[in-house]
């Protein structure tokens, strides 16, 4: 199993932190931490969502001092291992490398999410047309099925005038 399977939160950025460190030095580019990056992100991320989400537990556990001191604490301590990386990032491969990675992934991010709003989109509107078919193929059924009525009702009081 992957070690970023395996660790999350608070213990994915620290685990992280502590691999660039000691690699970061021996690195050629960035692309030796590349991957430490992204899981430095990724805990960071789930730390603030586990501050910003609300418990399903009662009460008590949501608001309690240890949960709140906990999450708090954890929120400060992957702000500043980001600040940490983002200095020795700078430090190694030159001033603004750091605000670099982070214009670039919050490029990737925008298009990613402007990726998926057009795909949600184009499926709203595919099923739009689909419904659109299914209309006019039922609207079609029914006009058939209105004309062959009449064409045998006809064909009946035809049918029954001949024969009087």
């Amino acid at each position: 199993m992957v070690v970023a399977e395996v660790l999350t939160g608070i213990a994915l950025v620290q685990q992280s932190v502590k691999f660039i460190k000691e690699n970061i030095s021996t690195a050629k580019d960035i692309g030796d931490i590349a991957s430490q990056i992204d899981n430095l992100f990724t805990g960071e991320k789930q730390v603030q969502q586990a501050r910003n989400k609300k418990s399903k537990s009662n009460l008590g556990d949501q608001f309690g001092v240890n949960t709140v001191a906990k999450e708090m604490i954890d929120a400060k301590l992957a702000a500043e291992k980001l600040q940490e990386v983002a200095t020795m990032v700078d430090m190694r491969f030159g001033h603004g490398t750091w605000a670099s990675i982070l214009v670039e992934r919050a490029k990737r991010i925008q298009e990613a999410k402007e990726a998926k709003a057009a795909e949600l989109k184009k499926r709203k509107q595919e099923q739009e047309d689909l419904f659109d078919m299914i209309k006019l193929a039922a609207s079609v059924i029914g006009a058939v099925i209105v004309a062959i009525g009449a064409f045998v009702m006809l064909m009946i009081t035809t049918a029954k005038g001949i024969m009087r």
